[in-house]
């Protein structure tokens, strides 16, 4: 939805009915939940497969206020690749952030974090070496998503949060779960969504199809694209087609595209006929090349 439309559907889930309601808000209210990404710097941060990293910065953003006892907070964790921009116009979770909505920041505080390895303002491959200038690249140390959940709790330590309600979906449901295993001091609730406790056999195996399209993309330079001024495109391209399948059990698939023509371009007319499929897969291929670093990809 555009910004210059002036009425806006949200999501409530309300304790009254079972069944979601949709509540409109007016353009002012919803330009209020803008929220400027802040960054924080953490410090040193152990990691759990070996080595450490100096310096770890994280990017986020904030809907609401925390209360005294700080005990209030939501943090929001995002999917594979996402960012910190959950709420307010054009967020990815907008319909679920602010007055009276599921995450209703009338009485909660929501936090939601670029995740550790990402590449929207926390730190990552894409980071630069300060003494280099160059980006990190693959000398950025393996990373897990219990090294991302100690640096989230870092941050909320920083901002005063005692307790927190973790929600994420996809790798964030990951997160969430981790927080509610590994800080369940800290955890009043989880809502874990699109998330097991461990990837299976399929999930490892298609993950290990995107690393090899990139990494064998003649632009992947080792991780170096960025001092060589290239990007592996086709590479990071075909990972997220193959990752976009994941997203979908068959029947999903069959029910949303079936085999309707395509609607939208296809990278490779002469093969037709092509159908709606195809061009999703395309379509989300070449949108991740434009946003997203390959070397958090591979991470």
């Amino acid at each position: 939805m555009s910004e210059e439309r002036q009425i806006r559907q949200t999501i409530e889930a309300t304790e009254s009915r079972s069944r979601l309601r949709v509540v409109r808000h007016h353009a002012s209210e919803i330009d209020s939940l803008e929220s400027p990404q802040h960054s924080m710097n953490l410090g040193h941060l152990d990691l759990e497969l070996g080595g450490n990293l100096q310096q770890v910065t994280l990017a986020y953003r904030t809907w609401g206020t925390l209360n005294e006892r700080g005990d209030n907070a939501v943090i929001v964790l995002h999917a594979l690749t996402g960012n910190s921009s959950a709420g307010g116009p054009g967020g990815w979770w907008e319909p679920l952030i602010g007055p009276g909505r599921a995450l209703n920041t009338d009485h909660a505080f929501v936090i939601c974090s670029n995740i550790l390895g990402g590449c929207q303002g926390s730190t990552g491959p894409a980071s630069h070496d300060q003494l280099t200038g160059r980006a990190l690249g693959m000398r950025f140390p393996l990373v897990t998503i219990g090294d991302m959940v100690n640096a989230q709790r870092l941050l909320l330590e920083r901002l005063g949060v005692t307790r927190v309600v973790a929600v994420g979906g996809s790798i964030g449901g990951f997160q969430a779960l981790e927080w509610a295993t590994r800080h369940a001091d800290m955890v009043s609730g989880v809502v874990p969504v699109a998330a097991t406790g461990a990837l299976d056999a399929q999930g490892i195996a298609i993950n290990e199809i995107g690393r090899r399209a990139i990494m064998a993309d003649p632009d992947w330079r080792g991780g170096a694209y960025e001092a060589e001024g290239v990007f592996p495109s086709s590479g990071m391209a075909i990972a997220r087609m193959a990752g976009m399948v994941t997203y979908h059990s068959k029947e999903s698939m069959d029910l949303r595209f079936g085999r309707n023509l395509a609607t939208r371009p296809v990278l490779y007319p002469a093969f037709g006929p092509t159908f709606d499929v195809e061009g999703y897969l395309h379509y989300h291929g070449e949108a991740l090349v434009k946003r997203f670093d390959a070397n958090s990809y591979l991470y």
